[in-house]
């Protein structure tokens, strides 16, 4: 990368040189606009979900850079399948990534807490709270620097509901359902008879269709209408079993190491406002389609009943902490926050 030629000052420079001379070597220090850097950029979100989740950041990163950083967009699957997305970041495949640790299969002991983890959170709020507050954002940085990827930034989106063909009210409702999660969720979920499935994310509304599935246990209500699942599902379970997703963007080094601090700074100031606009889009639209959507039925299955689920969330944390000393910090921490929330009561502590 060219560095900008040392600025003399005018009397020092006119000491040294008559006004011809300073004629003459003027022209030369005009320096042309270097060659963009040029990034492969892939995210976990398909395209119309990505328009709200990504491609904003994308937009303003490439504006502010004026030409300094152009990055090319794509979305799910479309360089190669989400569970693949770290190796090809890691390889220079892919230069950046916005997804969860989760989805992407990343080699490192705190993988499981992306995406949703049973029961960790209550609402958006609590994932860049739970980052620059109580020390994930430390431990998440120590994690991908053992494995050779850039962690830059986390932020929450929309809590992990059902939406399905049939209809949920008990947890016997949940036995058979085959149903488009992720991993741990997938995992989590299969204790009480859920079948997980893997597809590709495109591929999940058409599988619903033909029935090869029978919902999704995936995102929020705003993604169902904006994705298209809420035209072919029937019913929204009320009931959540994460608050909030855990997503990430990350970086290969060489190619965060070839920005100039000013681009890096740019880079990390277009992705924290990106997370302020998927706040309050997710927070809004939560609230709006449930109280006036028309295409899916809001059903519940009761609190006492529920109570299973979330006991059996203290188990599984406790599973989790067991497979290392990081994920036992991890797990701490959620633990230490979710005393907090119950303790300071409403808002706060809403289930």
């Amino acid at each position: 990368m060219s560095q900008r030629p040392p600025i003399n000052p005018r009397r020092r420079f006119l000491k040294g040189a008559g006004l011809a001379a300073a004629g003459a070597l003027a022209a030369p220090a005009i320096v042309k606009a270097q060659t963009p850097i040029k990034w492969r950029f892939q995210t976990y979100a398909g395209a119309a979900l990505g328009e709200f989740v990504t491609k904003p950041i994308i937009d303003a990163i490439n504006t502010a850079a004026a030409g300094a950083l152009e990055i090319e967009l794509y979305y799910a699957d479309q360089i190669v399948p989400t569970g693949e997305l770290f190796r090809a970041l890691q390889n220079g495949v892919i230069d950046a990534v916005h997804s969860d640790d989760d989805s992407m299969a990343a080699p490192v002991d705190i993988a499981v807490f992306g995406g949703y983890f049973p029961m960790a959170t209550k609402q958006i709020m609590d994932v860049p709270v739970l980052f620059n507050q109580y020390g994930l954002k430390e431990i998440w940085t120590e994690a991908y620097d053992e494995v050779g990827v850039k962690w830059l930034s986390a932020a929450g989106q929309d809590p992990c509901h059902f939406n399905t063909k049939k209809k949920i009210t008990s947890l016997d409702d949940l036995s058979g359902l085959r149903l488009y999660t992720f991993p741990t969720a997938g995992r989590f979920l299969s204790q009480f008879g859920v079948v997980p499935v893997s597809i590709p994310y495109e591929d999940a509304e058409v599988a619903v269709q033909t029935g090869e599935l029978d919902g999704m246990a995936w995102s929020g209500i705003t993604e169902d209408y904006t994705v298209g699942w809420a035209d072919v599902t029937d019913y929204f379970l009320l009931n959540n079993i994460s608050g909030a997703w855990i997503g990430s963007f990350y970086v290969n080094p060489d190619a965060w190491g070839a920005l100039t601090p000013e681009l890096q700074a740019l880079v990390m100031s277009c992705i924290e406002a990106g997370h302020f606009y998927r706040t309050q889009w997710y927070w809004g639209g939560e609230a709006r389609l449930r109280a006036s959507g028309e295409k899916l039925e809001l059903t519940s299955i009761p609190a006492a009943e529920w109570k299973q689920v979330e006991d059996a969330a203290k188990v599984f944390w406790k599973e989790m902490s067991e497979t290392s000393d990081r994920a036992a910090r991890v797990v701490k921490i959620f633990e230490d926050y979710n005393a907090v929330l119950e303790k300071a009561g409403p808002p706060y502590g809403l289930g």
